[in-house]
């Protein structure tokens, strides 16, 4: 199966793409894209991968679902599309930046400029019927994602993967410590953020472990 996606990313995930559940769940996508309003759209599926190729991931932040109202999801886990309101979580990632790097709460909330910068924003899900969160879940996409996010553990090191609640953590509860930085705190959500997000320095401590790495820091 020929799928679009980033070349460095293809060649790790190649086996995955001929696995029964792929196959089932691309069956799935397609009838329900077809049949249904479902967001991102299609061309953005892949777009964390696109966006940000398996040689130059830094970090991996992990989100859920993909935003399941109008003009909002474009394939990057809490970011969204130019001119539209920046969602809850977001408002307090951007919240957590400023109070712990003193960087200005930017208008927009579409992080490409992150994924540019080695950010990898892997949602669990990367699809989602429209109005209906979770819709696409147990389809096969979280064993795709959780293959993307082990082929970076294994064959990659000194990556940094922000782990934000429960969720996040246990998809990430296979990552050796010793070979990466591991940063887990509460979810952004309002329902979580002050259960220790706010305050939880991942973003300085990125940069601070990045360039003892010998790599370049985020600019946030």
């Amino acid at each position: 199966m020929d799928v679009q996606i980033e070349e460095g990313w293809k060649q790790h995930l190649q086996e995955e793409f001929s696995k029964t559940y792929f196959i089932k769940l691309t069956e799935f996508v397609r009838n329900e894209y077809a049949t249904q309003k479902v967001y991102p759209p299609a061309k953005h599926i892949f777009n964390a991968f696109n966006k940000c190729p398996f040689g130059d991931v830094k970090i991996v932040i992990v989100g859920q679902d993909p935003y399941h109202e109008p003009g909002q999801a474009h394939g990057l886990c809490f970011s969204v599309n130019d001119d539209v309101a920046i969602p809850p979580s977001l408002i307090n990632i951007y919240k957590e930046i400023n109070d712990d790097l003193g960087i200005e709460v930017p208008k927009s909330g579409n992080l490409e400029r992150w994924s540019k910068q080695g950010v990898f924003l892997l949602n669990a899900t990367l699809t989602v019927r429209a109005h209906k969160a979770g819709s696409h879940q147990n389809k096969g996409w979280e064993e795709f994602t959780d293959a993307a996010i082990q082929h970076l553990a294994n064959e990659r090191e000194n990556i940094v993967f922000m782990l934000w609640g429960a969720y996040a953590q246990k998809k990430g509860a296979k990552i050796d410590p010793r070979k990466h930085l591991v940063l887990k705190s509460p979810h952004p959500s309002p329902l979580s953020a002050y259960r220790g997000f706010f305050g939880n320095k991942h973003f300085s401590k990125a940069n601070e472990y990045l360039v003892s790495k010998g790599k370049e820091p985020v600019d946030w």
